[in-house]
């Protein structure tokens, strides 16, 4: 069976997410961010990482550092993906307070209601661009030949990918916002996907291959349990 484990982290805080300003590609880790992404990198301090695959932002190379600083065994270089780079937000709210009523308001309209696939706000990447990049991310990674590989990214782009994986094509901007408004995503934690493209069953009688609707899964969401544990 070719099974293959992504174990996909979320950056640890930024200064700019704790001062609540919509940020783009800029943003170094806060202290509690180098802290969280430490921790992070103790609970997966016993892996075997084959790859280290990084969006090539500030704050997520700052976090794969600090996480990969932690892993006894020893690292490969980091690879950076621009497939794994954060939702490119409106350029009207970037460098905003996210508490402004105005920027609130847009984010509202892009990501807290029923709208249709293809609505677009502005110049931001909408719905359909986010899920054509996430189904490219996984054909991507399908395609490495790594078993274990360590992937630090963003949030709302890990939650389309989350998203697609369970729904594929039949993922709508519709079901993506239920998703996500209910399923937070936290600095610095870690959701597991296993990808397989094995056979199914045993013997060579009635063999077959995997589907590819069932060859991606989500083992994970989300864990940031307490420093120590063991994922």
């Amino acid at each position: 069976m070719a099974r293959k484990i992504f174990y996909m982290v979320r950056h640890g805080e930024s200064l700019l997410n704790a001062a609540h300003i919509r940020q783009g590609w800029e943003g170094s880790l806060s202290p509690k961010g180098i802290e969280q992404a430490i921790s992070t990198g103790k609970r997966l301090a016993k892996h075997k990482f084959g790859a280290v695959l990084v969006s090539p932002y500030v704050r997520t190379k700052e976090t794969a550092e600090n996480i990969c600083a932690q892993i006894q065994k020893k690292v490969p270089p980091m690879e950076f993906v621009d497939l794994l780079t954060e939702r490119r937000n409106p350029t009207d709210i970037v460098g905003e307070s996210a508490d402004d009523p105005k920027v609130k308001q847009i984010v509202d309209l892009i990501d807290r209601s029923f709208h249709k696939d293809d609505y677009r706000y502005s110049d931001e990447e909408n719905f359909l661009d986010l899920k054509e990049r996430a189904r490219k991310l996984l054909v991507y990674l399908a395609h490495r030949s790594e078993k274990e590989i360590l992937v630090v990214t963003h949030s709302i782009f890990l939650k389309m990918v989350a998203s697609f994986v369970l729904y594929r094509d039949r993922l709508t901007a519709d079901k993506y916002n239920l998703l996500s408004y209910h399923n937070a995503s936290n600095n610095a934690s870690i959701s597991i996907f296993e990808y397989n493209s094995g056979w199914l069953g045993d013997g060579w009688l009635g063999r077959k291959f995997y589907p590819i609707s069932e060859r991606w899964k989500l083992l994970a969401w989300d864990d940031f349990t307490v420093e120590g544990t063991k994922v």
